[in-house]
């Protein structure tokens, strides 16, 4: 379904087919309003940057969208499908599949078996052990794990719990891949091959939502960013447009980032 998401600049357009759709989604936390009827959209193969200050609410976003946490009131369509209220693992079935801010994996488990995981719980009906294994080793080949496929998950550096939390997502094979701070903490060098294997997510026929505080990650990967700030939507757009809103300046970026000033 065509859809025309908001653009930052005056009389520009741009039509997407639409694969998620977050309408008016707002969450409370007994007295703290979390998300303020947040709306936004994104297209299929369309990478879109999900940032803001912290306690903006973007992981609280993620989760409702993963079905982890219930929205109070607002709708989440997924291939124009209504998902408000379903659990994650319908949601992943579905083709939806997720990264977490704080990496975690089974220790006493290989690394293979902890991706094996995703391809078992993310499938839409019955899968082999051989399928499944095979899924998970074509996932860990992707972020750089297969040669550690059969150590224990529990020997892993940090950075390599981020790319086996990522093989986890890619072995259910997801069409729609919500990452959470996938290249926080990690080296300049980690951050490019992760931003290189993401544009070969998004090529491979995936859609890509991404909170990230890693704002060269986010402007050099992202088609359109989505920014946050206590809970409400106060800017969307492309890159360009996004560094040079005020608004956005002045809650999240600092004017280093401003009129061709940026560094990262």
């Amino acid at each position: 379904m065509p859809t025309k998401p908001r653009s930052l600049s005056k009389g520009k357009e741009v039509r997407l087919v639409v694969l998620l759709e977050c309408d008016g989604v707002t969450k409370r936390f007994g007295g703290l309003e979390a998300l303020k009827s947040v709306s936004f959209g994104v297209g299929e193969k369309e990478i879109v940057g999900l940032v803001g200050p912290n306690g903006a609410g973007k992981s609280t976003l993620v989760n409702i969208i993963n079905g982890v946490v219930r929205c109070d009131s607002g709708s989440i369509r997924l291939f124009g499908r209504d998902i408000t209220g379903m659990g994650p693992e319908e949601i992943c079935r579905m083709g939806v599949g997720r990264t977490f801010q704080m990496a975690q994996a089974f220790p006493g488990m290989s690394v293979l078996e902890n991706a094996m995981i995703g391809a078992l719980f993310g499938s839409k009906g019955h899968i082999s052990a051989r399928d499944a294994r095979r899924k998970a080793m074509e996932a860990l080949e992707s972020v750089g794990l297969s040669d550690r496929a059969r150590e224990l998950a529990g020997r892993l550096t940090t950075a390599e719990l981020k790319r086996l939390d990522l093989a986890r997502a890619l072995a259910a094979e997801p069409k729609l891949l919500l990452l959470d701070e996938v290249a926080t903490g990690l080296s300049p060098r980690e951050r490019s091959e992760i931003s290189n294997l993401l544009r070969g997510v998004r090529e491979m026929g995936a859609s890509i939502l991404m909170v990230e505080h890693v704002m060269k990650v986010v402007m050099g990967l992202s088609d359109r960013v989505v920014v946050l700030n206590h809970g409400e939507k106060i800017a969307e757009g492309a890159p360009s447009e996004v560094v040079n809103h005020g608004q956005v300046i002045s809650a999240y970026l600092g004017e280093r980032y401003a009129k061709g000033g940026r560094r990262c």
